[in-house]
């Protein structure tokens, strides 16, 4: 018996675009998620690491969430980080997600410091759910240590599906180790494991994973939306091998340079804007000889 996962499909981690004076702009995000959503994408993981999350402020990312939702994107196809360093903050932009009717979120462990022990990562994490006190919430967990310095650990894991049944949907594995996601999938049936690298999806679906929120679906998300429909069905495996060769092309492409920065011009380029490049320091655009070699690539 096949086992329902939740959330299941191509998530795109959304890039957040700013105006001249920095701040999010809602008027080229919200067409941008529309755009995603036609091109194949299930849901849009919008205010996460690619859209520069922990740049912007609790009412910034209110903001960022409620245009989203206004815009007419249905709210359960969205997926916002809610996961940021203090708890009553995590517990509110939780809380505010849940108020909109989004029901599930991605979450970060508690990352400044560092050392942080399981039982302590436990705790941040069954406090937020106490403290929000709605059973419609569902979480997807974050697990980046090269960011956080802080991994999501099986026993973690195990512990918070057995005190919260049917909270802890799934998990956003960002740490780049297929093998690690492999074990995800094993250990825990049921847990929609989500591969946070784009060329990831397809070894991990054929292992019994549930998707991908990534990057490079700013670009590509048809492609990506393309193999994860028909992965299992031998009469197009070559246009799955097809699409996947695009994607991972276009990885290699946006990580010559930095990741974001580089999103943030392709994208630009070919929508022809040049509003896409800004960036809210300490995050800075590329340099022009090397947004020029980028696009010349």
């Amino acid at each position: 018996m096949s086992i329902a996962l939740h959330p299941r499909g191509v998530f795109c981690a959304a890039l957040t675009p700013v105006t001249a004076d920095l701040s999010p702009d809602h008027d080229r995000f919200t067409k941008h998620c529309h755009r995603l959503l036609q091109d194949g994408c299930d849901g849009i993981a919008l205010l996460g690491t690619t859209g520069e999350a922990n740049s912007f402020s609790t009412a910034e990312r209110q903001g960022l969430l409620e245009a989203a939702v206004a815009s007419g994107i249905a709210p359960e196809s969205l997926l916002p980080g809610t996961g940021v360093a203090a708890l009553t903050e995590t517990v509110a932009l939780t809380r505010h997600a849940l108020s909109l009717g989004v029901t599930t979120v991605v979450m970060l462990p508690p990352f400044y410091y560092k050392g942080v022990s399981d039982d302590g990562v436990f705790a941040s994490y069954a406090e937020v759910v106490e403290r929000v006190g709605d059973p419609r919430l569902r979480v997807v967990l974050y697990h980046i240590p090269q960011f956080s310095a802080v991994p999501i650990t099986f026993p973690v894991i195990e512990r918070l599906r057995e005190r919260f049944p049917g909270t802890f949907t799934g998990i956003k594995d960002s740490a780049g180790e297929i093998s690690h996601m492999e074990a995800l999938v094993e250990r825990f049936p049921g847990l929609a494991v989500l591969a946070g690298a784009d060329p990831l999806m397809l070894p991990l679906l054929r292992r019994g994973g549930a998707g991908c929120i990534t990057a490079t679906s700013n670009l590509v998300a048809s492609d990506l939306a393309f193999v994860f429909r028909h992965f299992a069905d031998e009469s197009r495996a070559a246009a799955v091998e097809a699409a996947q060769a695009r994607v991972v092309a276009a990885r290699n492409q946006a990580s010559r340079f930095a990741q974001m920065a580089s999103l943030k011009t392709l994208l630009a380029a070919r929508l022809n804007d040049e509003g896409w490049t800004r960036m809210r320091p300490p995050m800075l655009p590329l340099l022009p000889d090397e947004a020029t070699a980028l696009l010349a690539g």
